[in-house]
C-alpha cells in the first residue's frame, strides 16, 4: 500500500505507474472517492462542535437532530471508506528508478552467471523421467491421490529433499536468522495484508466454509507475524526463516513449462524474510540474493541472475533479482529463486510501524527465496549418468548415508 498523502501529492505519477504497471484500478475513482471521505470527515467534526446539551425542548430536540445527522454521515463515511479502501488496494507499489522495461520474463535482463551449463555426451532425460527411473519421485500415485499437480518424494528422493531444506536452514540459522514453523493456513486479510490479494486471488486455494485459506508461501505468515505492532527500532533488522509446504492452484500455467514437477499446486521452500531500516532495504536485498547464490554454490548447481522487468513483477515488488538454475533435461535455465525488496507497501498493509524517540515509520521487507524443491529437480537433470544412474552432490551426501550415488531400480 501506497502512503495516501503520497498519491494525493503524486497523482499524474500513480497514474503513469498504474498504466505502466497494468493495474485494473480506477484511479480517477479513487481519488473522488478520497475526496469523499475527507469532505465527510470533515462535515462530521463540525457537527461533533454543534453538538451541545440543553435543558429547554427546543435545545433537546436540536442536539437529537444532530446527532442523527451525524449517525447518518457516519454511515456514509463508512461504505465511503470500504469503497476507497478497496480501489486503493489496487495501487501498486512504485518500481525502482532503474527496473527494466518488459512485457514478460523475456524482458527479464541477464546479469551474470555462476558456473557452466551441463553438457552430457548421452541423451539426456528430464527430471521425472530420471526419477520414475530411480524410483525417487511418483507423479501417477500422486495423482490418484491427490489428483495432477501433486506428488510424491520417496526414499532417497525424499532424503535428498530434507537434506536441502536442512542445509537452507542451517546456513541462514550461522547467518542470525531465526527459524519458524508458521501455520500452513492464512485469513484473507492476511493475504491482503502481505499484498497476495487482490492481486492474485486466482492462485489461492481457499478453505470452504471458513476464512482460511493455505498459503502459497510462508512469507504471508512470516510477514504478518508483527501485524498492528511496533516493532522498537533497534531491534531491526529482524531476520526470519521458515520451511513450508506451498500451495498454488497454477491457473494459466500450460504447456511445456509445466510437464514434470517444476509448477505443481504443492512444493515446498525455505523463505528468507527481514525487516529492516527503509535506509538499508537494498543492502539487504543484496545479503539475500547471496544467501540463496551461497546454498547453489555448494550445490554445484549453474545459475544465472537475472533483473526482473516490470512486466514480470508481482504488483508489490520495488526491485526483484531472479535466480535460474540450469536444468540439462530441459536443455536451459529456469527459475529457481526470486528476490525481492517489497519496500514499505507491505507493512503499511498490515501495519507494522517502528519507532525512534519520536518518530514513528513503516520498516520494509525482503522476500526471498532461500531453496525449493525445484533446485532438486535441477540437480536430478544435471547429475544423471550415461548407465541411469545419479550423482549425489557432495553437501547431501550426508543425509543419504554417506552414499555417492542412486542406481536405477532393478
Amino acid at each position: 500500500m501506497l502512503d495516501l498523502k503520497f498519491i494525493r501529492n503524486n497523482p499524474e505519477q500513480i497514474r503513469e505507474l498504474c498504466k505502466r504497471r497494468k493495474s485494473p484500478v480506477d484511479f480517477d475513482k479513487l481519488l473522488l472517492q478520497d475526496e469523499r471521505v475527507r469532505s465527510l470527515t470533515t462535515q462530521i467534526e463540525a457537527l461533533r462542535q454543534q453538538r451541545k446539551g440543553g435543558a429547554s425542548p427546543a435545545e433537546r430536540e436540536a442536539a437529537v437532530a444532530v446527532r442523527n445527522e451525524i449517525g447518518s454521515l457516519e454511515a456514509k463515511l463508512r461504505e465511503a471508506h470500504s469503497e476507497r479502501d478497496q480501489l486503493l488496494s489496487w495501487i501498486p507499489n512504485l518500481l525502482a528508478d532503474d527496473t527494466p522495461f518488459g512485457e514478460d520474463d523475456q524482458g527479464n535482463v541477464q546479469l551474470y552467471t555462476w558456473g557452466d551449463p551441463v553438457k552430457k555426451n548421452f541423451a539426456v532425460s528430464t527430471h521425472e523421467v530420471v526419477g520414475r527411473r530411480l524410483g525417487i519421485l511418483d507423479e501417477d500415485r500422486g495423482a490418484k491421490v491427490a489428483g495432477s499437480g501433486f506428488s510424491y518424494w520417496i526414499g532417497d528422493g525424499a532424503r535428498m529433499a530434507w537434506g536441502l531444506f536442512s542445509l537452507a536452514l542451517d546456513y541462514l540459522a550461522q547467518h542470525g536468522y531465526s527459524q519458524m514453523f508458521t501455520p500452513v493456513v492464512a485469513r484473507e486479510h492476511t493475504l491482503y495484508g502481505t499484498g497476495y490479494l487482490p492481486f492474485f486471488a486466482d492462485q489461492i486455494y481457499r478453505v470452504e466454509g471458513a476464512d482460511l485459506n493455505l498459503i502459497g508461501t510462508s512469507e504471508q505468515t512470516m510477514v504478518a507475524y508483527h501485524g498492528d505492532e511496533v516493532v522498537p527500532a533497534q531491534t531491526l533488522p529482524l531476520l526470519y526463516a521458515a520451511f513450508s509446504p506451498c500451495f498454488r492452484t497454477e491457473a494459466g500455467s500450460h504447456g511445456r513449462e509445466t510437464r514434470g514437477l517444476f509448477r505443481q499446486h504443492q512444493f515446498h521452500k525455505v523463505e528468507q524474510i527481514v525487516f529492516c531500516h527503509p535506509d538499508t532495504s537494498e543492502e539487504w536485498l543484496e545479503k539475500c540474493r547471496e544467501h540463496a547464490e551461497a546454498i547453489l554454490q555448494l550445490l554445484e548447481l549453474p545459475y544465472r541472475v537475472v533483473r526482473v522487468c516490470d512486466g514480470d513483477m508481482g504488483a508489490p515488488g520495488f526491485k526483484k533479482y531472479d535466480i535460474e538454475g540450469w536444468f540439462a533435461g530441459y536443455g536451459g535455465y529456469r527459475e529457481t529463486h526470486s528476490i525481492t525488496n517489497l519496500t514499505d507497501f507491505q507493512t503499511r498493509r498490515v501495519n507494522t510501524r517502528s519507532k525512534i524517540g519520536d518518530k514513528t515509520f513503516f520498516p520494509h521487507t525482503i522476500s526471498a527465496t532461500m531453496i525449493t524443491d525445484r533446485a532438486l529437480l535441477a540437480l536430478i537433470e544435471n547429475n544423471q549418468r550415461a548407465d541411469g544412474g545419479l550423482d549425489i552432490p557432495n553437501v547431501l551426501r550426508p543425509f543419504v548415508g554417506g552414499r555417492s550415488e542412486i542406481k536405477p531400480v532393478a
